[in-house]
């Protein structure tokens, strides 16, 4: 898929490598981002702030359905990226197929690998990766307030479903 700010990995490295040549900064945020909510709009604005360029990778729909259950996504893949990309604080958009986001990390090697703040610095699972090509593990957004599982869940029982 390559529309404008969306780019599959491999493109997105080539772009990415052509930011830093412009001594551009580079922040990774990453996530399902199934259902929008406030908690995202700080996560993805804070990680832009820390860099120059934001890159927002996306679970894709397979990996986010292993991740949170066979009755995730509510948005598929395309239309979730689609959504992201037309934030203008987020630069690039990519979709990843992993339940981690260690190969764009080692595609494109941000300068910050950006976490929401239900992670601690020693709690991103993919610290070391980030270490090993010199780049820092960011925890962004403030506290969590939302999360989309708890938005679904609580929507779920207001209609009387379990």
């Amino acid at each position: 898929m390559e529309r404008g700010k969306i780019l599959n990995l491999e493109s997105l490295k080539e772009v990415i490598e052509n930011e830093k040549k412009q001594g551009k900064k580079i922040s990774l945020a990453n996530g399902g981002f199934d259902i929008i909510h406030i908690g995202h709009i700080r996560y993805l604005k804070a990680a832009k702030k820390i860099g120059d360029i934001l890159v927002v990778a996306i679970n894709s729909d397979e990996s986010l359905k292993t991740l949170k259950g066979d009755h995730r996504a509510e948005i598929d893949e395309n239309g979730r990226a689609i959504i992201i990309s037309s934030f203008e604080f987020v630069d690039y958009v990519t979709i990843f197929n992993e339940l981690r986001v260690d190969n764009v990390l080692l595609a494109i090697k941000p300068d910050f690998h950006c976490k929401g703040s239900d992670y601690t610095i020693d709690s991103v699972p993919e610290k070391d990766i980030v270490k090993s090509y010199g780049g820092e593990i960011a925890i962004v957004g403030g506290s969590k307030i939302r999360s989309t599982s708890d938005i679904i869940k609580f929507e779920s029982l207001k209609r009387g479903e379990k």
